[in-house]
C-alpha cells in the first residue's frame, strides 16, 4: 500500500527531528522515517552536548550562518519545550603566544559572525574558574555558549511535531527511492511512501540515500570522537565549557559540565573504519586524558564512570544544505559540529527551501508549540507530597543516582513517540546515567516497560535491534 505525503524526512537525528518540528507548524503532510527503533540513535546520541556560541565557523559559511541563528533558537526552544539546558558560557584558553593570536582570530570571527565575545586576561579566567591551569595567559569568553541534553532536545522536537500531526515511523530503513510522475516513491520498513519532496537528514548515511535518488558527488566520512564521563563528584570542577585552541583536527579536547551534574572530557578526532564504529581505544583515551589535564590539572580520573565514542558525518569543510541536483530533493548533510547548535536554524531554512521549490507554506492555526515535563527532582517537597498522594508511583524511586521515579518512567511510555528500549528511557530522563550506570535501576525499568507496553520482557531491548537482555525463563514449570 502506498501512503501519500507532501514531505518525507529521512533520518531521526537532531536535524531530522528539528525539520519535523518546523514542518509541523505548516498545513502540509509530513512523515519522518528512521531506520532504528528510536530517534537520536546516531551522532545525536554521543556528542559534546554543547550549544556553541558561533565564534568558531569561518564567516560566510553555512556553519557560521546556522550556528549563530541556531544558538538563539536553542535558547528559546529549551524554554518552550522544557529541555534541560544551562547557559554556562564558554572559554577558549590560550597557553602560548601562538594560542593568544588564535584567540584574537576567534574574537574577530565572532565579531564578524555577530556573536557576543570578549578576550579576558588569565587572572580573570582563574577568578572565574580557579581549577583551570595557572599557565593560562588569556581566554576568549562567549557568554551565549550553553549545554543541553541532546537526546531530550531531539525527543522534545519530534514529540511536539507528532502532536501537531507529523508522522514518525521507526524501524523504517530506506531501501529504495524511485521517481515517477514527479513524485518520489520511498520503500522503507516494508512500506511504500510517496511524496513530491524529500529532506535528506540521514547523517552518516546521507550520501547513500542521495545516491538512491540518483544523486552524485556527496561523500560522507565518519569521524570518531571518544570521551571520558565522570561521576557527579567531579561535576563542579568547572562551571563553564572549557575549550582549548582549535587545530586542524577540530575544536580540541573539551572539559565541561553536563546538564545532569556530571563532568566530561573529550573528544579526540579520528577517521573511523566504518560508519557504525563506536569502539573506544586505549591510545585515544590516553591522548584525551593528557590534553584534558592541560586545561584542568586536578581532574580525578578515578571518578571516570563511563567511556564512549560518537561519530560525526563529515562531507567537507562546510555543511551541505539546500536544493540538490535531483529536483525537489533537499540535502541536510555533513552536519558535523556545530550541528547540534545549528539544527533549529537548518530546519527553519529547510522549510523556506521547500517553499521556494513550490510547496505552499500555510501556517497552522492549531499549532501547539509548548511542552512541559514533570521532573520530581526539580519541584518542591510540598509539590512532591501532593503528587504522591494523588499517584503513589511518583513516590517510588527507580533510579537512585538521578532520583527518577516510576511515575516519570510511566509518563515517558505514554508520550507520542514511545521508546522501546531501556536506553530509550535513559535518553529521555537520565535514568541509568549516574554512578552505577544502570546497575540498580535497569532491572526495574525493564519490568515497568514490559508491564506498561504489554509485551514480554524478552521483547524489551537494551538499545538498538539485537541488543536483547533476556531470552526466556531460566526455570519453567
Amino acid at each position: 500500500m502506498k501512503q501519500a505525503y507532501d514531505v518525507i524526512i529521512i533520518g531521526g537525528g537532531i536535524t531530522g527531528c528539528a525539520a519535523a518540528y518546523e514542518c509541523s507548524k505548516y498545513d502540509f503532510k509530513t512523515v519522518l522515517l528512521e531506520k532504528e527503533n528510536d530517534i537520536a540513535c546516531g551522532s545525536t546520541k554521543a556528542n559534546s552536548a554543547i550549544i556553541h556560541a558561533g565564534y568558531d565557523p569561518e564567516p560566510g559559511t553555512l556553519m557560521a550562518k546556522y550556528n549563530a541563528r541556531g544558538n538563539e533558537l536553542a535558547h528559546r526552544l529549551a524554554k518552550k519545550l522544557d529541555i534541560p539546558f544551562r547557559e554556562t558560557g564558554s572559554l577558549v584558553l590560550a597557553f602560548s603566544e601562538e594560542e593568544v593570536r588564535e584567540v584574537r582570530r576567534l574574537f574577530e570571527n565572532g565579531v564578524r559572525n555577530g556573536v557576543p565575545v570578549e578576550i579576558i586576561p588569565g587572572a580573570e579566567v582563574l577568578r572565574r574558574e580557579p581549577n583551570i591551569s595557572k599557565q593560562v595567559k588569556c581566554a576568549l569568553w562567549a557568554p551565549t555558549g550553553a549545554i543541553i541534553s541532546p537526546w531530550e532536545f531531539a525527543a522534545a522536537l519530534i514529540e511536539t511535531a507528532v502532536r501537531n500531526s507529523v508522522e514518525c515511523r521507526l524501524m523504517s530503513p530506506v531501501k529504495r527511492i524511485n521517481r515517477q510522475d514527479g513524485l518520489f516513491e520511498v520503500t522503507a520498513g516494508g512500506e511504500k511512501y510517496r511524496a513530491k519532496y524529500i529532506v535528506n537528514a540521514a547523517g552518516l548515511y546521507a550520501d547513500k540515500v542521495y545516491e538512491m535518488a540518483g544523486g552524485q558527488g556527496l561523500h560522507i566520512t565518519p569521524v570518531r570522537g571518544e570521551y571520558f564521563l565522570f561521576d557527579k563528584t567531579m561535576g563542579g570542577l568547572v562551571s563553564t565549557v572549557v575549550f582549548q585552541c582549535p587545530t586542524k583536527l577540530g575544536k580540541g579536547v573539551v572539559v565541561a559540565p553536563t546538564v545532569h551534574g556530571n563532568l566530561y572530557a573529550g573528544p579526540d578526532s579520528k577517521t573511523a573504519d566504518a560508519r557504525d564504529d563506536t569502539s573506544t581505544h586505549r591510545n585515544e583515551l590516553e591522548y584525551i586524558r593528557e590534553m584534558a589535564v592541560k586545561s584542568v590539572p586536578t581532574i580525578d580520573f578515578s571518578q571516570n564512570i563511563r567511556n564512549f565514542a560518537g561519530l560525526r558525518a563529515v562531507a567537507g569543510e562546510d555543511f551541505v544544505v539546500g536544493e540538490s541536483a535531483v529536483e525537489n530533493f533537499i540535502n541536510a548533510a555533513g552536519i558535523k559540529s556545530p550541528g547540534l547548535s545549528s539544527a533549529p536554524a537548518i530546519a527553519e531554512d529547510i522549510v523556506q527551501i521547500l517553499g521556494r521549490c513550490g510547496l505552499a507554506l500555510r501556517r497552522k492555526e492549531t499549532f501547539r508549540g509548548e511542552r512541559r515535563v514533570l521532573r520530581m527532582n526539580e519541584i518542591s517537597f510540598e509539590e512532591q507530597d501532593a503528587l504522591i498522594r494523588e499517584n503513589p508511583s511518583y513516590g517510588r524511586v527507580v533510579c537512585r543516582c538521578q532520583t527518577i521515579t516510576e511515575g516519570e518512567i510511566i509518563d515517558i511510555l505514554h508520550r507520542p513517540v514511545v521508546p522501546r528500549s531501556i536506553d530509550g528511557i535513559k535518553r529521555r530522563c537520565a535514568a541509568g546515567m549516574g554512578r552505577c550506570q544502570g546497575g540498580f535501576c535497569e532491572p526495574r525499568i525493564h519490568d515497568i516497560m514490559a508491564r506498561e507496553l504489554g509485551v514480554p520482557m524478552k521483547d524489551i531491548l537494551q538499545d538498538t535491534e539485537g541488543s536483547y537482555i533476556v531470552t526466556g525463563e531460566t526455570k519453567e514449570d
